[in-house]
């Protein structure tokens, strides 16, 4: 059971998820505060909301069972965490996806024309974090674009959770994309 706040007491996701381990009031306000963002960086890679709404669910779920291991380092908040586990969920249920899928195709097995696809598949792009293009760019600039465009983690998130400013974080990602646009433009490979 939750006890009472005091009204205008704001608590840090750090707060929240030590408090939680006791009080899941404090995991439902944590979950308030982050399920808009993580329901919509599901839905910008799947472009399906009921299956964006699936693996929100199973992030939280995720996030629940992991709350005793969750360590700070970004400043009391949990965003950077939370994305971890989302992008963990979202590449579990791909490779689940997948196998099923070669499952039965080498059965022979057909999908139900009546059923239609099994559920929407996000762009497999994003899933290869270790593009040579992108390993090739500085530390700093590569883990900015991982994390705010390839994690659509806010800027003032992921600069707290890269130790910088969020000015400087938007010079590394500009950097860092120009830099990617340029090798792209001269046809380096991957």
């Amino acid at each position: 059971m939750t006890g009472p706040r005091s009204p205008g007491t704001a608590r840090t996701d750090a707060e929240l998820l030590r408090r939680s381990r006791t009080d899941a009031g404090a995991f439902r306000d944590l979950y308030e505060r982050h399920a808009v963002a993580v329901y919509e960086f599901h839905l910008r890679r799947c472009r399906d909301p009921h299956a964006a709404q699936d693996l929100t669910a199973e992030t939280f779920a995720q996030a629940w069972l992991s709350r005793g291991r969750f360590r700070d380092r970004a400043g009391g908040t949990a965003g950077p965490w939370l994305f971890g586990i989302a992008r963990n969920v979202l590449r579990a249920t791909v490779r689940a996806r997948r196998i099923e899928e070669a499952a039965r195709v080498r059965i022979g097995m057909a999908i139900r024309l009546d059923e239609g696809p099994p559920a929407a598949m996000p762009d497999e792009d994003w899933l290869d974090d270790d593009h040579a293009l992108l390993e090739r760019l500085p530390t700093a600039q590569r883990d900015a674009i991982r994390m705010h465009v390839v994690d659509g983690v806010p800027y003032d998130v992921a600069a707290g959770a890269l130790d910088a400013t969020p000015e400087a974080l938007r010079a590394r990602v500009s950097r860092g994309l120009r830099a990617l646009r340029h090798s792209l433009a001269n046809g380096e490979s991957r």
